[in-house]
């Protein structure tokens, strides 16, 4: 209500004529003045109206005024209605202390004084304005205080609610860097491993070869010989898988056409699955080459076809497809998605991350038993295998995760139990023409090159690595010449001391091989390096400083053609063990 409203002010009175006189002196104060002759008129009104104020007379015939504002104050809807006595008659203090207390709230002496009458109505009708404004305000009040409480009710909801999502972001992100963490110091630890494991299958392969053939022909001696060798290789295979797996292997990336790759080894692969699986492959024509090393594809397929067979007991079928894809949007490491942008569905694994670009995703599916959801948890780590004792090294998804992430690709596993699995290996698309495979099948016998005898400088901080070195080196009709440090060989070199190749390691306390290779070039430029290691990650590529590369453990075939590279054909820097030599130009 607001103050230009007009109120109801209730005339009670049985006199017709002192009705009207009251209209006459209250008409000036310009409200809406209703009248009634008799009680029950009197009640009639009040039902119908909104009354705020009640003129009433003492003396009426049926019920006095006092009897009637008795009845009005009992009925709940006017206990706070203003109750004016209007009387000529009872003017006794005992009859307005009997008004007042039953119910009202002033007592006006007849004849009525105009100007008092209309200043006693005009108050009770402004408090009760001010009341009704009041009341208005109190109600206005209270809903904007229920609305406000709704407000914050709803926040405080979604703040919760963001709070315990954030809160389980937070334990994710804590739990993927604690395995992040967990696996780089694993892998930094297998890196080591295989580094330390390769130095000793060196001096064991070295040792057995030069064996082999100061042996007597003895067809027993000669197998037992074969067995240690044939399980020297298995621990070098063993170191590669290690090293692939810590991404710390070699990778000669290239243009590989993947549907020439997977025909040039199916008759292989269709052997590793067995005669009760069905191998099947189909790729489109248009499919563009990938960016990876041939070598280590194949053997993260090899590796892929081996755990289908081995989930396939009963027989059923491998098939492996691969279509180009282009993502738009990055796919981030902590962020359970999948590599299109999707949402990440149960029964998937995904493992490492994915930038914007173009990619060909390989797909290997199978009909075999599947996984569940904690052993695909667990299906790339490493040393994890489902497999009896002796027939798995639980290195197989584990080096094909580590090709993907070192490749700048990205391995995803989808299965369920009794459902099959899915593996996908996205890899990068490659911006030039597939370059030729040379398999194994291709390459030419191993005879050893004809090389006029050299100086080989050799140096290398592990006795048993020189030892084995130096035989082969000399067996091959070259002189061998031993430094067990970087410093050692600087001060031979320095000494006077002329060689026709430095044979170094690369991991050597004090100084390492590459460090080693500074110096010689610095102070005896054109003397001829081979850097001998296992390692992939290096400050900077040996072959872009024009110092050949040798992969470790490597055969004295190997070592012979590394220094019959770099002797006597030194316009070309060699890379030994990786089945081809690259020109420095």
């Amino acid at each position: 209500m607001n103050g230009s409203d007009k109120v109801n002010i209730l005339l009670v009175d049985d006199q017709q004529a002192k009705l009207l006189s009251h209209e006459v002196v209250l008409a000036e104060i310009g409200e809406n003045l209703l009248k009634a002759s008799s009680a029950r008129e009197a009640f009639e009104c009040l039902l119908k109206n909104e009354v705020a104020l009640i003129l009433i007379d003492v003396c009426m015939p049926d019920l006095d005024g006092f009897e009637l504002a008795t009845m009005i104050r009992e009925h709940p809807r006017f206990q706070s209605t203003a109750i004016i006595f209007v009387s000529a008659v009872m003017m006794a203090h005992i009859d307005q202390l009997r008004g007042y207390k039953a119910g009202g709230v002033d007592y006006v002496p007849v004849p009525v004084v105009p100007e008092l009458l209309r200043a006693k109505v005009k108050v009770f009708v402004e408090l009760y304005r001010k009341t009704r404004q009041l009341e208005q305000f109190n109600a206005d009040l209270e809903r904007r205080v229920e609305e406000r409480t709704a407000e914050l009710r709803k926040f405080n909801e979604e703040l919760e609610l963001r709070i315990e999502e954030r809160t389980r972001e937070r334990e994710l992100a804590l739990a993927q860097l604690f395995e992040a963490q967990k696996m780089d110091t694993i892998g930094r630890l297998t890196g080591g491993v295989a580094h330390d494991f390769n130095n000793l299958l060196m001096a064991v392969l070295g040792s057995l070869t030069l064996l082999e053939k100061r042996l007597p022909e003895d067809p027993q001696t000669r197998r037992l010989l074969q067995n240690a060798i044939q399980g020297a290789d298995r621990g070098k295979a063993l170191t590669q898988r290690l090293l692939a797996f810590s991404r710390r292997q070699q990778l000669k990336p290239q243009a590989v056409d993947l549907g020439l790759l997977v025909r040039g080894m199916e008759e292989l692969l269709r052997r590793a699955v067995g005669h009760a699986i069905a191998f099947n492959s189909e790729f489109p024509g248009d499919l563009p080459p990938v960016l990876v090393d041939a070598n280590q594809l194949e053997l993260a397929l090899l590796n892929v076809a081996l755990n289908a067979r081995d989930a396939m007991a009963d027989g059923g079928s491998v098939k492996i497809t691969a279509q180009a894809e282009t993502l738009r949007a990055p796919v981030p490491s902590n962020s359970p998605r999948t590599a299109n942008g999707g949402a990440k569905p149960v029964g998937e694994a995904v493992d490492g991350s994915l930038a914007p670009g173009d990619y060909v995703r390989i797909t290997i599916v199978d009909t075999g038993i599947g996984m569940d959801e904690s052993t695909l948890a667990k299906a790339t780590e490493p040393f994890f295998t489902t497999k009896g004792p002796g027939k798995g090294t639980g290195l197989g998804l584990s080096m094909v995760h580590g090709l993907a992430a070192q490749s700048g690709g990205l391995l995803r596993i989808r299965s369920e139990p009794n459902a099959g699995t899915i593996v996908e290996l996205w890899l990068p698309r490659a911006n030039c023409a597939p370059a030729t495979l040379v398999r194994s099948t291709e390459l030419p016998a191993q005879s050893r090159p004809v090389t006029t005898p050299c100086k080989v400088l050799i140096v290398d901080d592990d006795s048993l690595v020189m030892t084995g070195t130096a035989a082969m080196i000399s067996d091959l009709g070259h002189t061998p010449v031993e430094a067990h440090s970087g410093a050692e060989a600087l001060d031979l070199l320095g000494s006077g001391l002329k060689v026709d190749v430095v044979l170094t390691d690369h991991v050597m306390p004090s100084m390492t091989g590459l460090q080693l290779a500074g110096y010689i070039q610095e102070k005896f430029p054109g003397l001829p390096i081979i850097l001998a290691t296992g390692y992939a990650e290096l400050p900077v590529d040996p072959v872009s400083l024009g110092i050949a590369r040798l992969a470790k453990p490597c055969s004295q075939h190997e070592i012979g053609e590394a220094i019959h590279a770099a002797v006597f054909a030194n316009d070309r820097v060699a890379f030994v063990g990786s089945r081809e030599l690259s020109s420095s130009a």
